[in-house]
C-alpha cells in the first residue's frame, strides 16, 4: 500500500503543476478541472493511506472525503463541493460554455489560490 500512497501523492503533484502551466497559458476553465484533480488525488493517497486498500473510481471530492474518514468543518466541506465543480463543468460543458465565461483570469487565480490551500491540507496528513 505505500506503493499505492506514493503513486496518488506523485500524481497530484504533477495534476497540480499541470494546472499552473494551464493557467500561465491562460487555459483557465482546464486548469480548474486540473486542480479539481490534484485534490482527488489526494483524497485517494489519503484513503489508501487510512484504509489500506486500493482507492475506489470516485470523482466526487467529498464522497471520497468521507470514505476516507476525514473531518471536515462547514467551510473545507463547500471547498471541496465547489472544486468537485470545477470537474463536471469542465468536462461537460453546457452549449452556451458559461463555465468558460466564468473562469476569467482573476476567477481562476482566486479558485486555484484555494485549490492550493486545500492541497497543504491534504498534504499535511499524508504519512
Amino acid at each position: 500500500m505505500k506503493r499505492a500512497i506514493t503513486y496518488w501523492h506523485e500524481e497530484a503533484k504533477e495534476a497540480l503543476q499541470v494546472a499552473d502551466h494551464l493557467y500561465e497559458k491562460q487555459d483557465y476553465s482546464y486548469a480548474l478541472f486540473f486542480g479539481h484533480l490534484a485534490i482527488e488525488k489526494m483524497l485517494k493517497a489519503l484513503y489508501v493511506a487510512r484504509r489500506n486498500e486500493q482507492a475506489p473510481p470516485v470523482h466526487n471530492l467529498v464522497r471520497l472525503a468521507e470514505v476516507a474518514g476525514l473531518a471536515m468543518d462547514s467551510q473545507r466541506k463547500e471547498s471541496l463541493v465547489r472544486i468537485t465543480t470545477f470537474n463536471l463543468e469542465a468536462r461537460y460543458p453546457d452549449e452556451s460554455r458559461n463555465f468558460r465565461k466564468k473562469c476569467t483570469e482573476e476567477f481562476t487565480r482566486l479558485e486555484l489560490t484555494r485549490i492550493k490551500e486545500v492541497f497543504q491540507w491534504l498534504n499535511n496528513m499524508i504519512p
